[in-house]
């Protein structure tokens, strides 16, 4: 009984949260707002809020005054004024990799450390377009038709053309979506949109184009309670819903979307389909498109969505008449639950032992 009162006091205590951003692709520009977008989200008075840069060559946290903390890559432990301080908690928010493919959730799983997004399993498999669409394909989940290219790969523009016609959208397979994407009309094309998204990633999906209406839908699950945010509809300006259409206004994002309550409830059932298929964890946001003459289209599933004031993630949460700072508390809140709960009954089987 003592054990575990002391346990209850360790978690009542203000916890040290991470909000980790950077990264190693062109997402960076989108993780640095999403961390600022974090930061003014969170619960100040919970929690002891740190910006931490991951990149290839640097790990640091961010000071007060623009000063810098190198952070040990041991424990992911830094110094503050002389004193080690151990972060409790890392809210992941690096689009792309090592963020959102995995590799950082591998390494927290490694170090004990609790974290906001899924597991290294799901981040991979939803990181890569192609294989997550495949595998959810196999569970009746609509997809649209599309073709794999690899860097050592070379596919005749005849043979990708009689697949899946003309217009086709050309991506990374392994990266975001606000980068290397191109809309491809015609032949003379496709082989440089090929070369613009190999820029961005080691593979390249090029995809069959829906026409219809673009939707999207935010969820999150944690202990005794399941939250699917109201739609967004989104209606670009431009070609497709990229950077520009993103980030620089050249959109309009509608919070509810503008369909009927049944094709609302069966995106929202999809969604949380979704989640429960891939066991995912944290917040999701599952993009879909809704063609003028069937069902809806799974386009692709972000396991770090992006977290600004105007993403689509705070406007569903406001549409829905919640607080974003309530929503990412339960979020913190579940997994430090899960992982005292490990502790305390690996402390047990040690004991046992």
């Amino acid at each position: 009984m003592a054990n575990l009162l002391k346990h209850e006091r360790i978690i009542n205590m203000k916890k040290n949260i991470a909000i980790v951003a950077g990264g190693d692709s062109s997402e960076i520009v989108v993780s640095l707002k999403s961390a600022q977008g974090i930061y003014s989200f969170l619960d100040k008075e919970k929690y002891d809020l740190y910006i931490a840069i991951v990149k290839r060559a640097e790990w640091y946290v961010i000071l007060s005054e623009g000063e810098q903390a190198a952070i040990d890559k041991n424990d992911f432990s830094f110094r503050e004024e002389g004193i080690r301080k151990q972060f409790d908690f890392a809210y992941i928010t690096i689009h792309g990799t090592p963020g959102e493919n995995g590799l950082l959730q591998g390494y927290f799983e490694l170090i004990g450390m609790p974290y906001s997004s899924c597991n290294p399993l799901v981040s991979a498999l939803t990181f890569n377009k192609f294989a997550c669409n495949t595998y959810l394909r196999s569970f009746d989940v609509r997809v649209a038709d599309s073709i794999r290219l690899r860097k050592a790969e070379h596919t005749a523009d005849a043979h990708i053309i009689d697949h899946l016609g003309l217009p086709v959208f050309v991506k990374p397979n392994d990266g975001g979506s606000s980068f290397g994407v191109t809309k491809v009309k015609a032949p003379e094309q496709l082989q440089p949109a090929i070369a613009k998204a190999f820029n961005e990633g080691e593979e390249v999906l090029i995809e069959r184009c829906i026409t219809g209406t673009e939707l999207t839908c935010g969820c999150y699950k944690v202990e005794g309670k399941e939250v699917v945010f109201p739609l967004t509809e989104v209606v670009t300006k431009n070609e497709f819903f990229d950077f520009d259409a993103k980030y620089n206004g050249q959109s309009d994002e509608i919070t509810p979307a503008r369909i009927s309550a049944e094709w609302t409830e069966k995106v929202q059932r999809t969604t949380s389909r979704i989640y429960d298929i891939l066991g995912a964890g944290g917040l999701i946001r599952v993009d879909y498109i809704i063609p003028t003459d069937g069902e809806p289209v799974l386009l692709e599933i972000n396991t770090v969505p992006g977290m600004t004031s105007a993403s689509f993630i705070p406007q569903q949460v406001r549409a829905a008449g919640m607080d974003i700072k309530h929503v990412m508390t339960d979020i913190i809140e579940n997994e430090l639950k899960k992982s005292w709960k490990k502790k305390v009954l690996l402390n047990s089987t040690i004991s046992v032992r």
